[in-house]
């Protein structure tokens, strides 16, 4: 069998992260006084994360609520769209990138006086990966200040800021297991306020019914898994089933397996010497063209050509 994500255990959340492999790129941190309001660019390909480390400010982004942000709040922004931070939305707009282009120091300043500090950045994953968690969490995610994952974050940037300044033994493997803090927490946060009304995968693991399934299917991808088992576990029908589970997860049920089996097969490529074959087998295929045909669906490539493209 595979060698799966260390510590996953039967979790989907925690497997999911570890298959994405999360990384982190601080940006340097905004301290704005005075009357102020900046218009930052969209970055289609990029996860933005921000907390208000002090002070407040007001967010406004495009397709969003007006927001008012306040010491301690922390947000996940999916979609890349551009978005504004001001002391009054109503104010001349000026590109944030003319302020970040001089920053000193990690520190970007605007204005004068005591007004807000913002830590930001974003998450890097690999682009095929991405689409399992990303596509169907909302454009913003909240973490409010009061929250007890909100702390976790806050200490978390900080950890990050100090690896960042100057290479110290052991950074790497220190901003890895960071980055999957920052994530997780987040996630947990988002997970926690699921009613039953959100979707994609993260939804599906609060579900009462549906939860359980995925959970079986991240427990044992290669189980030659059938519509009526995957039913049967959920105490459904089998077409209520398949409504259900394409209606919170955004795809039909082996759909979705195929995915994780070859999100799975991916990173036993990249980071293991197993052959193209013994990872078929491992994954429940009898076949190496019907294994390679199921990866390039996904993947976008062959498994050869995509080992040698991501390993080098």
């Amino acid at each position: 069998m595979l060698d799966r994500p260390a510590d996953a255990d039967d979790d989907p959340l925690s497997q999911v992260v570890a298959l994405l492999r999360p990384r982190t790129a601080l940006s340097a941190s905004l301290e704005a006084g005075g009357a102020w309001c900046l218009r930052f660019p969209a970055s289609p390909t990029t996860i933005k994360f921000l907390a208000v480390e002090s002070g407040g400010c007001w967010m406004r982004r495009e397709g969003e609520p007006e927001r008012q942000l306040r010491t301690g709040d922390c947000f996940l922004m999916t979609r890349g769209a551009p978005y504004v931070l001001a002391s009054d939305l109503a104010l001349p707009e000026r590109d944030a990138r003319e302020l970040y282009a001089v920053a000193r120091d990690g520190r970007a300043r605007q204005g004068s006086g005591d007004g807000v500090t913002v830590r930001g950045g974003r998450f890097d994953f690999e682009a095929s990966h991405a689409a399992l968690l990303l596509d169907m969490l909302p454009p913003v995610v909240h973490v409010a200040a009061t929250s007890e994952a909100a702390a976790v974050i806050r200490w978390a940037l900080v950890q990050l800021a100090g690896e960042s300044n100057g290479a110290k033994a052991g950074t790497t493997l220190m901003r890895s297991h960071l980055a999957q803090v920052l994530l997780l927490q987040i996630l947990r946060t988002h997970l926690a306020s699921q009613d039953g009304q959100g979707t994609g995968w993260i939804a599906a693991l609060a579900d009462r019914q549906i939860g359980p399934v995925v959970a079986r299917l991240h427990g044992d991808p290669a189980a030659r898994w059938t519509l009526a088992e995957l039913a049967g576990l959920a105490a459904m029908s089998r077409s209520g089933f398949a409504a259900r589970f394409k209606s919170l997860v955004g795809l039909p049920p082996l759909d979705y397996l195929m995915r994780l089996r070859m999100l799975q097969a991916a990173r036993a490529l990249r980071e293991g010497g197993s052959s193209v074959a013994t990872v078929a087998v491992s994954l429940g295929y009898d076949s190496d063209s019907a294994f390679s045909h199921a990866f390039k669906r996904v993947m976008g490539s062959s498994p050869s050509a995509w080992r040698a493209r991501s390993q080098a």
